[in-house]
């Protein structure tokens, strides 16, 4: 593979904000920190914070711009631009996970060094899929296309408009928020693979009672025994009055582990068990084109709820999130100047 290779609609993309509003100091942008960021993993840094001190002295980033602070308040510039740095180098696949806060470089990552670039950046990252479907989830906002071929997927991404230096401020708002959107739901699954079956399947119960299910009343969830659950993971009132059940099943599969039509079988055998008709399929992964296929073709009303749309809606109903911080976009009261303008 040949690295390096311009991909303008990507470069673009991807740039758009991340560098924030670009201060007079020594601090790079994030691109120009994605080769040293790498090295670093290659020799052995556990996480962003190992690197930072390597990047104040490369850079010669003196204390007083290293401790320069976002609006926020919460985190430095150069933190910030290093973790944008390893997430856009994980998202193509440069970088992995194993757990939180702890990064290991991968063979494709060894391979880009091995090719002595004298940058990584955008254009680089753009020849990777991984990336360029991260992107493209970005722009899609829920990333909720559950059965998306390979065909379809590179018609998705070359159809869709660059964003350029060029927009209005709100487009680069929106442009700017589909990017962090995606990468907290990335993070959000990577958090859920962590977590003990049954902590996953209290989260969900969690996550349709602040969707309403059950009147919002965490009284109305049941988690069913850690065995012998015949395949239900969990029972909520549909509604307060405790009318109607819906019946749960969560599978913390890996991303590349998708349910298959037997899986969705076995529920809905479960629900016919219960006598039950409604039920909602959850997974940190996705569904097969045949799973899907599957239930058009029985009566029971079940809802499959994949990874990125788990994570979207639990954005969504602030489960497992917080807001850290807010922009008002605000604009003339006309109604105010009426008498002026009238």
């Amino acid at each position: 593979m040949t690295f390096g290779v311009r991909s303008d609609t990507y470069r673009i993309a991807a740039r758009t904000i991340v560098n924030g509003c670009k201060q007079a100091m020594a601090i790079p942008d994030y691109e120009t920190l994605m080769l040293p960021v790498l090295r670093m993993f290659d020799e052995g840094a556990p996480n962003v914070a190992a690197c930072i001190p390597s990047l104040q002295k490369q850079f010669s980033i003196n204390d007083d711009e290293a401790a320069e602070l976002l609006p926020s308040g919460r985190i430095t510039v150069l933190q910030s631009r290093a973790h944008w740095a390893r997430t856009y180098l994980a998202k193509a696949g440069l970088l992995t996970s194993p757990r939180r806060n702890l990064h290991v470089i991968t063979d494709v990552g060894r391979e880009v060094l091995k090719s002595n670039p004298e940058r990584i950046d955008n254009d680089t990252l753009a020849q990777f899929q991984g990336f360029r479907d991260w992107i493209t989830r970005s722009r899609q906002g829920d990333g909720t296309t559950d059965v998306v071929d390979d065909t379809q997927r590179k018609v998705v991404v070359e159809d869709t408009t660059p964003i350029d230096e060029r927009q209005t401020p709100e487009d680069a708002m929106a442009a700017a928020s589909g990017l962090l959107d995606a990468a907290l739901r990335d993070e959000l699954l990577a958090l859920l693979q962590q977590l003990s079956p049954q902590r996953f399947e209290r989260l969900i119960l969690d996550l349709l009672i602040a969707m309403g299910y059950g009147g919002g009343d965490l009284a109305n969830g049941l988690m069913t025994k850690a065995s012998g659950d015949g395949g239900i993971d969990g029972i909520i009132h549909e509604d307060a009055l405790g009318l109607d059940a819906v019946y749960v099943q969560a599978k913390r599969y890996a991303s590349d582990n998708r349910v298959s039509r037997p899986d969705v079988q076995r529920f809905i055998g479960s629900l016919t068990g219960e006598g039950a008709t409604k039920g909602v399929f959850v997974t940190t992964s996705d569904f097969s084109k045949e799973a899907h296929e599957y239930l058009t073709r029985v009566q029971h009303r079940v809802v499959l709820i994949n990874g990125q749309r788990l994570a979207r809606l639990m954005i969504q109903h602030g489960v497992g999130v917080r807001v850290r911080q807010t922009y008002k976009l605000q604009s003339i009261d006309e109604d105010y100047f009426a008498d002026v303008v009238g």
